[in-house]
């Protein structure tokens, strides 16, 4: 049978030129020819000449230049021995790069980010027995050929490990013939799952969550299932369930979690129930071993991946099912060159491979919570927790009434609270989502406030560093002892608190207790792992830390939690900030009574009638969502409307704000869609390039994509230190 060009690429294409995808952004793919001899497909990874170098690429679908003579473009230079990538990966990237408006081979970049592993792995060099047999016996070569008479091949070290001998004894055994070399595929990164390794361990309202769950992923079709449960209702028991069932469908899955490099109890917790950890996916990744990782996704060789939000442009070999865990978290949003939600994508992703998506939280977000209400997702509710655990009394320190001491964050009231628990040998936890000893640096004498010299943010305090630094840039230096503006000496003060000056109040009041600061800036994740499993075993007293202590961590003797500053994250404009506050502090609250131990959540707020805190300590959930949801409707924002941020930059002002105007007169008048600025961004100097927004807003059937897309095109052109970047379904608004 003669293979015909259209088998391969479909009429459209030419004979021996292809569309290839390069990683950068090109509004469309490059021509290529290919060379006589080599045989290419849509999804295949290529190596192709782009300028004076090489770059790596992927054969794409859709029509090339017919016209073009073959012999004027360049060639493919090489076709890499590795799987191509699918037909519905192709049609995801796709469908990211028209949503987001990123230029498609900026996507595509994101799924080929391990370019040295799109060649096979080498193989492994081992020794297999023969039937040589030593010319002198001694009881360590007796010992290895022990252990090597089961007739498998082993290497070189793990033979010498396992018999309990040097190397030495191998070398002189092989010189000997009683070993041939032989060579052996690697090994995998993980083992497989087992589905049957442990039995589940469900209760009354979990195994009818499993059961619903079960019947939405055996129908092995897209769905999205919204597992809605109170923190320690068994989420992830339940969840591990449509995996299991998945792996027996012989398919691969992808958990997403938002912290990935710092929930080694999540990997535990997996490997207690199918025999074997997932394999890993994160930016901590070592480089080897995230090499090893795509390429044994591409084959199907690993069937399990948990990761953060990247591990979406995994390209799995025959996936069909995804957990997004916490889905409701911030994390997932990417803002970064290629603007993207994981949350959503994943739904997306689901939708094009036709397999089921479960999306996991304690706190819902406003938009998952309403396409449960409307039938869009299949809500299922987990409403006690798992086991004899009870869900700590909540309560209100009003500060206005009950204040701390003077030069102090802590009410009275928490600090008592704090004594009676570790006088009873548990664990108490301070939340405070602020980095660093202060957040801002001011002189007594002249007024002088210490501020980033690129960013428009004040330097914070870190004291256990001896810097003040931009949390926005990175610009640091010493903490200064005397004010640059009016040189006077010993009159700088730290104004307001971080995770580091409540430690020094602390310690003034429990000097003996055993407290551990946790704080991202503070330590590397390996470290940060360390500290997390000592809090575990009840190594510590007071736990003080940021968000890092929200994420699903299972302290079991931990009592206690006070918030700090429960009203930290009300004080701004965000239109989410309500639903983040809730969820964040829910979530930390979260972390007391996980095992049975009475429990108490103490909340300290200068006001305590705001809905959010009532919701949060009356356990009214329903009503919360109720008012937000009603608020987001009557406003027309997501999920009721759609918003789009056009950010302008450029290293003058004049620059940025002409710029944005020239964007403002260029947009197209659509009924519906309306655009708001430009004005100054609230961060308005970042990395020393000045900052303007527009806002776009529109009807939830808007066509947010091509009002963007007419409005650019009409546009003044990025020239000079101008940039634009475009966020579709924004998250930050700073």
């Amino acid at each position: 049978m003669t293979l015909d060009s259209t088998d391969l690429f479909g009429p459209v294409l030419d004979r021996r030129v292809v569309p290839v995808l390069v990683p950068m952004p090109a509004p469309r793919a490059y021509s290529y020819a290919v060379p006589d001899g080599m045989a290419v497909e849509p999804g295949s990874i290529v190596q192709v000449p782009l300028g004076p170098r090489f770059v790596v690429g992927v054969v794409w679908d859709g029509e090339d230049d017919g016209g073009v003579d073959p012999k004027k473009l360049k060639q493919i230079e090489k076709v890499f021995d590795c799987p191509p990538l699918g037909p519905d990966m192709r049609a995801f990237l796709d469908w990211v790069a028209a949503y987001t408006l990123t230029p498609p081979g900026l996507v595509v970049r994101m799924a080929l980010r391990a370019p040295t592993a799109f060649d096979p792995e080498p193989m492994v060099e081992a020794l297999r027995l023969t039937e040589m047999r030593p010319e002198r016996m001694t009881a360590a070569r007796e010992r290895v050929l022990a252990t090597a008479s089961d007739g498998l091949s082993w290497t070189r070290s793990g033979l010498a490990h396992a018999a309990g001998v040097s190397s030495s004894v191998i070398d002189g055994l092989t010189s000997q013939g009683v070993f041939e070399t032989v060579f052996m595929p690697p090994p995998p990164v993980v083992a497989a799952p087992d589905p049957a390794f442990a039995a589940p361990r469900h209760e009354g309202p979990q195994k009818q969550a499993a059961a619903d769950l079960l019947a939405a992923v055996e129908e092995r079709k897209f769905s999205v299932s919204l597992i809605d449960g109170i923190t320690g209702s068994g989420k992830t028991e339940v969840y591990f369930e449509a995996i299991a069932a998945t792996l027996r469908a012989g398919k691969q899955v992808l958990i997403l979690l938002p912290e990935i490099a710092l929930t080694a109890s999540f990997l535990e917790r997996f490997q207690d129930r199918f025999g074997a950890k997932p394999a890993e996916w994160h930016s901590d990744l070592a480089p080897r071993m995230r090499e090893k990782v795509w390429r044994q996704v591409t084959t199907g060789q690993v069937r399990v991946v948990a990761g953060a939000r990247s591990a979406l442009f995994l390209p799995f070999e025959d996936l069909g099912l995804i957990i997004v865990d916490e889905e409701h978290d911030p994390a997932y949003k990417q803002e970064d060159r290629v603007f993207y939600n994981a949350r959503d994508m994943a739904v997306v992703r689901g939708r094009i491979g036709n397999f089921p998506v479960v999306l996991v939280s304690a706190t819902p977000s406003v938009e998952s919570r309403v396409n449960g209400e409307v039938g869009r997702y299949r809500p299922i509710h987990l409403p006690t927790r798992f086991g004899d655990a009870a869900l700590p009394d909540l309560g209100i320190v009003d500060m206005r009434r009950h204040p701390p001491e003077r030069g102090g964050f802590l009410s009275p009231v928490l600090v008592n609270q704090i004594g009676k628990t570790i006088g009873r040998r548990e664990q108490a936890l301070l939340f405070l989502n602020r980095r660093g000893y202060a957040p801002l640096t001011l002189c007594r004498v002249c007024g002088h406030r210490f501020q980033c010299p690129d960013c428009s943010s004040w330097l914070v305090e870190h004291r256990f560093r001896g810097q003040i630094q931009c949390h926005h840039c990175g610009y640091s230096e010493r903490t200064p002892e005397a004010c640059p503006e009016c040189g006077t000496l010993d009159h700088l003060v730290a104004c307001g608190p971080g995770v580091e000056r409540i430690a020094e109040e602390v310690e003034r009041h429990f000097p003996d207790a055993r407290t551990i600061v946790l704080s991202s800036d503070l330590m590397g994740v390996k470290r940060l792992r360390l500290e997390l499993e000592a809090i575990a075993r009840g190594e510590a007293d007071i736990v003080i830390g940021t968000q890092l202590v929200a994420k699903g961590h299972n302290f079991p003797n931990m009592t206690l939690v006070g918030i700090v500053d429960a009203d930290l994250g009300l004080a701004n404009g965000d239109p989410r900030a309500a639903e983040r506050t809730f969820q964040l502090l829910s979530q930390v609250t979260g972390r007391a009574g996980r095992t049975g131990l009475k429990s108490l959540g103490l909340l300290q707020t200068y006001q305590p009638q705001h809905p959010v805190m009532q919701a949060i300590v009356s356990g009214d959930s329903d009503a919360f969502y109720e008012r937000e949801i009603h608020e987001r409707e009557r406003a027309v924002l997501p999920p009721f409307g759609r918003l789009a941020s056009v950010i302008v930059s450029a290293d003058t002002r004049g620059d940025a704000e002409g710029h944005a105007r020239g964007l403002r007169n260029a947009a197209p008048r659509v009924d519906g869609i309306a655009i708001l600025g430009p004005a100054e961004a609230p961060l308005a100097l970042i990395r020393g390039r000045h900052r303007f927004r527009l806002l776009v807003h529109g009807r939830r059937n808007s066509d947010m994509q091509s009002f963007v897309r007419a409005m650019i095109a009409a546009g003044p052109k990025e020239r000079g230190s101008v940039s634009v970047q475009l966020d579709i379904d924004p998250q930050s608004f700073l």
